[in-house]
């Protein structure tokens, strides 16, 4: 697992990755085509239908961040009057990520978001000498002097972007560049979208659907909490068994209490006394479709079952 002594701030081009990630899904520049129609009618049944294909998850970014150690503070920069980014303010609210409101100089103009945010991780790094990692999610080239300014300044440069839309320069200038398409959960398209029947499961989706396969442990523990509720603790385990293995080997066995410390950062609310199971390794034997455990003595391993 990630160092968990890490203290990391996090800044999001928030209209960067958005934009980015409708045009993986629909096609190239399908944005710039669909920008009128967008700003004219965001209620249109085929214009919601697309932008609802192209969601971005914003849990999956934030998840992948606290891998690193603690989130110290979190900052997304866009143009929050816009329908489509005001899609996501309960969202981002309810992750405790501070909105950063700019607004464009003209109807087609950049908002300024590069500069603000440049200045922003900057004027932190000299505030708080503490922080260890620096997390950029954008794909601009605009950030690698930034990129490079943290480094020299001594901070872990994390960089996070859509596939095909990121500069090379950039994932250059990082320590560590990870495809935001290759977040766990995070449904990749294998091509763009043209109807809601292709669209591929994603992490909203699979918290509605119930748990596989049910033991003695998880009836049990069904009488304590929603089915709802076990479903979204199996996706927040097998979340936090991917990012555990794509630090480390990927068959390598992981510290039971690593993983729990890696899921409570990603959801500081998670409990499996509450899910009504006694200890973590029996939250984890409930599971055996999707955590393999080994004990051996006082050591307790786990890894993510291959399917």
């Amino acid at each position: 697992m990630a160092d968990t002594t890490g203290r990391v701030a996090v800044y999001l081009d928030f209209d960067n990755i958005v934009i980015s990630w409708y045009d993986r899904v629909h096609g190239r520049n399908a944005y710039g085509k669909d920008r009128q129609r967008i700003s004219d009618d965001p209620h249109d049944a085929e214009v919601a239908e697309r932008l609802r294909q192209a969601m971005v998850e914003v849990g999956a970014i934030i998840d992948y961040a606290s891998s690193f150690g603690t989130l110290v503070l979190t900052r997304a920069y866009a143009d929050w009057s816009s329908p489509v980014n005001a899609e996501y303010r309960t969202q981002l609210v309810a992750r405790a990520v501070d909105l950063v409101q700019l607004f464009p100089a003209a109807a087609y103009a950049k908002n300024g978001a590069d500069i603000r945010l440049a200045v922003d991780a900057v004027e932190d790094m000299f505030r708080l000498p503490d922080l260890t990692h620096v997390v950029i999610v954008a794909g601009d080239s605009d950030y690698v002097p930034l990129a490079q300014r943290c480094k020299r300044l001594g901070r872990y440069v994390v960089g996070v972007g859509v596939a095909g839309s990121t500069a090379k320069s950039l994932a250059a200038a990082c320590d560590e560049f990870e495809s935001y398409d290759s977040l766990p959960g995070v449904a990749r398209p294998t091509r763009a979208v043209a109807a809601p029947a292709t669209r591929s499961t994603s992490a909203k989706d699979a918290k509605e659907k119930p748990e596989q396969k049910p033991t003695g442990a998880t009836r049990k523990a069904k009488a304590a909490a929603k089915p709802d509720e076990q479903g979204e603790a199996t996706q927040l385990l097998e979340r936090a068994l991917r990012l555990g293995h794509d630090k480390a080997d990927a068959d390598e066995w992981l510290h039971a209490s690593a993983v729990k410390t890696q899921m409570r950062r990603m959801d500081p609310s998670f409990s499996e006394k509450a899910l009504g199971y006694r200890s973590f390794n029996d939250f984890l034997r409930s599971r055996d479709d999707v955590a393999e455990l080994e004990e051996t003595g006082h050591e307790r391993l786990v890894r993510l079952r291959e399917r």
